[in-house]
């Protein structure tokens, strides 16, 4: 190492390598200047508390659980090695309720997968799942789980019908939609008082598209997506800048304008007369709600003016915002911090851009001294760290706490299955090694940002993937920053991998369960999601059947 550069200076690159000497058992970290931390400074890292988790421990993972829960979940991930039942669950379930009748179908999915991965039905049945976490130092995250992915077919003629300017298709959004969309801010409400009741610490999770009809979403996002293309395809080779010259030009070239309307947009676009004018600013200006105000003014119909939203579609998108704000409202009043679930990414465009008007309200820093609002993002994306790093600019820009949940992503298949239907680049990573490195590379690039720039950026490292945790967990350490620091949660779901949450919890860090509940019917399609998932996951070295296998051995031996 450099004579002048403190290890704490230097920003981590990679996390841990490997040496094949019997005598440097102990890995080594490497920063970015091309140096390296010696063995001996190293080891005082991962020898402390805080690095000595054991995650193949059977009684630190599963020793607090019953002999019938035991028994539960051995038969649940057990099923979930059934590559026949896991490909065919939603014919078996149909198939029962024709047969067995839905109240006795429901009733045995309550006492098996829903008891496993669910905390609930209601507040009062969640209550003792969350004492048994908060008594493990595990904190909650209630997610309402009912999933609301509607079919366009399902819309009918008894619905809002709207006619998009352009010639384009008329369409038509049903009043059940809405209703139900209504009857979901209650529900979310009740999730935020129950947050605020068991645990002043704890989380609500939201899925905005049950706050808003997701073809509505669909429609927001591609309008999003074409504010983005149109930009870039004019000033590609930029970096997301031009010059207010070149922008006049363009403007111009696209748009019948006079000269004090041009003005003004310019104005708008560079208050502080930079000369310059940035994507971020020309997509704060071209939202989903004014875009018509310009798009009528096109000289020619493109893509951008093809998706020009109607009036009903402008109320029904303030609807959705409105809804969102009202919890959010309702979150801060409570003291509830709120994770923005990710979703189809179909909706994601739209959802990032709802999730942005929310952070910049409230995780405004004159009102907060941390984040309320969290977006998520899909690390098995190829986009997800231009997108971190554009939202981190935004977060910079307008002066808010940026707060993000980072996953690897819950809709694989359907997004491969979608990008070859429709003809398009597939989003998501072309290998699992990509994604992992992804998942990576953003922790460390937000760790390294927090690090920078003090205490305000928080990150949720919700994954089961134990290298990622120990990376994390070694990271922190490099950095200075301490288990219990906020800047810093882990997260899992509720009946996975209790082998990496419960340890984390014993040794101090901020660890939090993801908490589904509600009505057994409802919630079925995430508990099918579940189950597709763990056929995959069981596939680790150190399974949690295996350990659950351990636990219950011992019980019977009576060790």
């Amino acid at each position: 190492m450099h004579s002048n550069a403190h290890p704490t200076q230097s920003r981590l690159r990679c996390i841990t390598s490997s040496t094949t000497s019997s005598k440097a058992a102990v890995p080594h970290v490497v920063v970015d200047r091309g140096v390296t931390i010696n063995q001996h400074q190293n080891a005082n890292v991962l020898n402390s508390p805080q690095a000595s988790c054991n995650f193949s421990d059977a009684q630190s993972a599963h020793g607090s659980k019953s002999f019938v829960e035991l028994l539960r979940a051995i038969g649940v991930f057990s099923s979930c090695r059934l590559p026949f039942l896991i490909q065919n669950a939603e014919f078996f379930l149909d198939l029962s309720y024709k047969t067995l009748g839905r109240s006795t179908t429901n009733a045995v999915m309550k006492h098996t997968f829903f008891r496993h991965f669910c905390a609930g039905e209601d507040r009062n049945e969640m209550k003792p799942v969350i004492e048994m976490l908060r008594m493990n130092n595990i904190g909650p995250i209630l997610d309402y789980a009912a999933e609301n992915y509607s079919d366009s077919s399902a819309a009918g003629l008894q619905g809002i019908f709207t006619q998009p300017p352009f010639n384009q298709p008329a369409r038509v959004y049903d009043y059940q939609s809405e209703e139900e969309c209504d009857r979901h801010v209650t529900v979310f409400k009740d999730c935020i008082h129950s947050v605020h009741d068991v645990s002043p610490a704890g989380f609500a999770a939201l899925k905005v598209t049950a706050l808003g009809n997701p073809e509505l979403l669909e429609r927001m996002s591609t309008m999003i997506i074409e504010v983005k293309n149109f930009f870039f395809a004019k000033f590609q080779q930029t970096g997301g800048f031009i010059s207010r010259e070149d922008f006049v030009q363009c403007y111009q070239q696209h748009f019948h304008v006079d000269d004090d309307h041009l003005k003004t947009v310019v104005d708008d676009l560079d208050p502080n007369e930079t000369g310059v004018v940035d994507f971020i600013s020309f997509a704060e200006m071209l939202t989903p709600y004014t875009l018509p105000s310009f798009t009528f003014k096109c000289r020619s119909i493109g893509p951008l003016a093809l998706v020009t939203p109607s009036s009903d579609e402008i109320v029904l998108m303030k609807r959705m915002s409105e809804r969102l704000n009202t919890l959010a409202t309702e979150a801060a009043l409570n003291g509830t911090r709120l994770l923005i679930d990710a979703e189809h990414q179909k909706y994601q465009p739209a959802i990032d851009n709802l999730v942005v008007e929310l952070q910049k309200k409230f995780n405004a820093k004159d009102k907060t001294d941390r984040p309320i609002i969290f977006n998520t993002y899909q690390c098995y994306l190829k986009d997800a760290l231009e997108r971190v790093e554009m939202d981190m600019k935004r977060s910079e820009r307008y002066s808010f706490h940026f707060g993000a949940k980072l996953v690897r992503g819950a809709y694989m298949e359907h997004e491969r299955e979608r990008s070859k239907k429709l003809n398009y680049p597939c989003p998501i990573h072309d290998t699992v090694e990509d994604t992992h490195q992804c998942y990576d590379d953003v922790v460390e690039y937000l760790m390294k940002y927090r690090w920078k720039n003090g205490p305000g950026t928080e990150i949720m490292v919700a994954t089961h993937n134990q290298a990622s945790i120990e990376k994390t967990v070694v990271l922190m350490n490099q950095l200075g920053i301490q288990p219990q620091d906020s800047s810093v949660y882990f997260a899992q779901l509720f009946g996975m991998r209790d082998n990496l949450s419960f340890p984390l919890g014993s040794h101090g860090y901020n660890v939090f369960k993801y908490l589904p509940y509600g009505k057994v019917e409802e919630v079925m399609p995430y508990l099918l999601r579940r189950a597709a998932e763990n056929s995959a996951v069981l596939g680790d070295s150190v399974t949690e059947l295996e350990l659950l296998q351990e636990e219950l051995y011992k019980r019977f031996a009576g060790r």
